[in-house]
């Protein structure tokens, strides 16, 4: 198995999620994703064509190559694991396990990360509702809804979060709205489009509409 830098794997998997999203990714959407000028992003898109791990023609934008999407899914598969694994084996809160797994993530021995999927009882999510591909790299799409799509007085279970930066993770948790939080909204405001949702027997609270639309539930 072939091994990455951990600039070109922080780079497949940036390419992995962007394209998911548009189908194909310009140079510019990944220099704002990476935080990095078009000229490098530009020179690690020749050096991934190379190694065949990208469609790349110049001004027409790219996709990863099969193998491509290989690699990105095994590092996936590592971050989510060790997210699992700090959240309920170390038992760091879910805004912190982010970024301490991005670090772990370039661990790529196969034997360490198998041992370690085997280890957790083979988790097929990790701690922020997000499906971890099993070792042949399959991954498993749930039916899930955004909670702004949700009829009133129906109850869901949360099972994931888009956005998972530090900030609303930390609003989340104050909120005590964590994955396989049972809710239902009970009302919808026409003039920010926030919400009043309900946690079992706790009063009732309002939520934004921009905190909701990060929020995935499916129907219980």
């Amino acid at each position: 198995m072939l091994n990455y830098s951990t600039s070109e794997e922080n780079y497949i998997k940036a390419i992995f999620h962007l394209q998911r999203q548009d189908g194909t990714v310009t140079t510019n959407e990944l220099a704002n994703e990476l935080k990095t000028k078009p000229a490098s992003v530009t020179d690690m898109m020749k050096k991934l064509k190379v190694k065949k791990l990208l469609n790349y023609q110049p001004y027409q934008g790219f996709r990863l190559t099969n193998d491509g999407n290989k690699v990105a899914l095994g590092i996936i598969r590592r971050h989510r694991l060790w997210e699992y694994f700090l959240a309920e084996k170390l038992k760091f809160s879910w805004d912190e396990v982010h970024e301490v797994a991005e670090d772990l993530e370039h661990v790529s021995n196969k034997k360490l990360i198998d041992k370690l999927d085997e280890y957790l009882g083979f988790p097929r999510t990790d701690p922020h509702g997000d499906p971890i591909p099993d070792a042949n790299g399959k991954i498993e799409i749930s039916k899930k809804i955004c909670l702004t799509e949700m009829t009133l007085n129906t109850i869901a279970i949360v099972s994931s979060v888009s956005d998972q930066s530090s900030e609303i993770l930390e609003l989340l948790e104050h909120k005590k709205i964590a994955i396989g939080t049972r809710l239902e909204v009970k009302k919808k405001f026409d003039f920010d489009n926030s919400m009043e949702v309900k946690i079992g027997r706790q009063p009732a609270f309002t939520i934004s509409k921009q905190l909701a639309e990060n929020i995935f539930v499916l129907s219980n």
